[in-house]
């Protein structure tokens, strides 16, 4: 399902969440609870919303990597959406579906879909060609497990870099007591 249309002089400091295609691309990551944006509530009235649970997806870009980029979203309340993204309403693991949007498999699917030269896009038609894996709920989650853990090692400065320093203090000592070991003379 298409969004609708939200122009950033529609943004207000407060009122119904909303997601603007371009955020996806500058803001949002694998998966979001919170907006960055609002619109009024009268504006939001008129507008399409993204459940809890939805993947939002930017459909266009200025290059190819970044069309159809997704986020998650795991807010309470549902939120607005831009015109240039898509809703896809589902009922897999939320974060399993964005973590697969993610992937050489879905690049390559989507290649030969996305059209334009300046403004690069896909359309909602030639989204819903694209084949997603569906394991079984016990092994997504599984798989979304790894993967934020992996996120929170390379993204979250507070759990990554203390595990980096960590990994590098245990090499060092490795290597330390490697070549400061010498065999007694006999």
């Amino acid at each position: 399902m298409r969004g609708t249309g939200i122009q950033k002089s529609d943004f207000t400091e407060t009122g119904v969440g909303c997601i603007h295609y371009g955020q996806i691309h500058t803001h949002y990551g694998t998966w979001a609870e919170e907006t960055l944006s609002f619109v009024s509530p009268e504006f939001a009235a008129r507008l399409r919303k993204a459940h809890t649970g939805d993947l939002v997806i930017a459909t266009t870009s200025e290059d190819d990597e970044a069309v159809a980029k997704a986020v998650a979203w795991l807010g309470d309340e549902d939120v607005s959406v831009s015109t240039d993204a898509y809703i896809f309403r589902h009922t897999l693991n939320p974060k399993y579906v964005s973590y697969f949007f993610q992937t050489e498999q879905f690049q390559q699917q989507k290649k030969p879909h996305i059209t334009g030269t300046k403004v690069r896009r896909i359309s909602g038609y030639s989204l819903a060609k694209i084949r997603i894996p569906v394991p079984s709920v016990e092994e997504q989650d599984r798989i979304v497990a790894i993967l934020d853990q992996f996120d929170a090692l390379v993204n979250d400065l507070t759990s990554g870099l203390p595990a980096e320093i960590a990994a590098r203090r245990k090499q060092y000592a490795y290597y330390r007591d490697r070549l400061l070991s010498f065999r007694e003379a006999a």
